[in-house]
């Protein structure tokens, strides 16, 4: 009997470092795997239209949150309640009221979000006022024409600017989806036509604007 355990122990003891070395084994082949796989993934990645990974990572919102109750309508804004922000809100506001105040309710919503979607871009400012009044006070430079017209922003129509509001507090807080210009970075109305609508694809119009996604490659040249 204690010949039979000794000999248990010793299997035992034997066994246990096999297992243990195995397990090492194990892992650190699984480390060299994923560590090829995430370099591999990095490469993949760097070879990728920048244009094609914004489209890839765009959040779509579900059929079942609270955006899918967004009625672009007179009658459907009319019916929401009047809304006051903070500094952020009052840019938005302001730049939807002198840009676009005579546009539909869907093309309002369309320039918010080419605003938002620059906020969100590397390329530009990384708040709403700073995407709004960039290059403001250097001759033709303004991102925004109303920045740098020369004239005084007076608000001679409160309940357009009470409308471009609701729009406006609606875009910031995840309302509304940002979903109508396909990641649109520019816009004009069709009565001009500046040099970069030549260059950037345009991605949809609606009402009196087209919109455009600035595309890296080509501003780059």
């Amino acid at each position: 009997m204690k010949n039979f355990i000794s000999l248990g122990i010793g299997i035992f003891i034997g066994i246990l470092p096999l297992s243990a070395y195995s397990n090492e084994s194990i892992s650190d082949q699984s480390e060299i795997q994923l560590s090829s796989l995430m370099n591999n993934e990095h490469f993949v990645i760097d070879m990728m239209d920048p244009d094609r990974i914004h489209d890839l990572s765009a959040v779509k919102p579900s059929s079942n949150t609270k955006t899918s109750n967004i009625q672009y309508t007179k009658q459907w804004l009319a019916s929401q309640p009047v809304v006051k922000g903070d500094k952020e809100w009052r840019c938005l506001a302001e730049a939807l009221y002198f840009e676009a105040r005579g546009e539909s309710v869907k093309g309002q919503f369309a320039v918010a979000e080419v605003i938002l979607n620059r906020v969100s871009n590397r390329k530009y400012p990384a708040s709403v006022c700073g995407v709004i009044n960039q290059g403001t006070g250097r001759k033709h430079a303004c991102q925004f024409s109303y920045t740098c017209d020369g004239k005084n922003e007076v608000i001679g129509e409160p309940r357009a600017f009470e409308r471009v509001g609701k729009i406006a507090m609606m875009m910031l807080n995840g309302t509304a989806p940002k979903n109508l210009t396909q990641g649109a970075t520019h816009y004009h109305t069709k009565a001009v036509r500046p040099h970069w609508s030549n260059v950037y694809p345009r991605t949809t119009t609606i009402g009196f604007h087209h919109f455009y996604r600035q595309s890296y490659q080509t501003a780059q040249r």
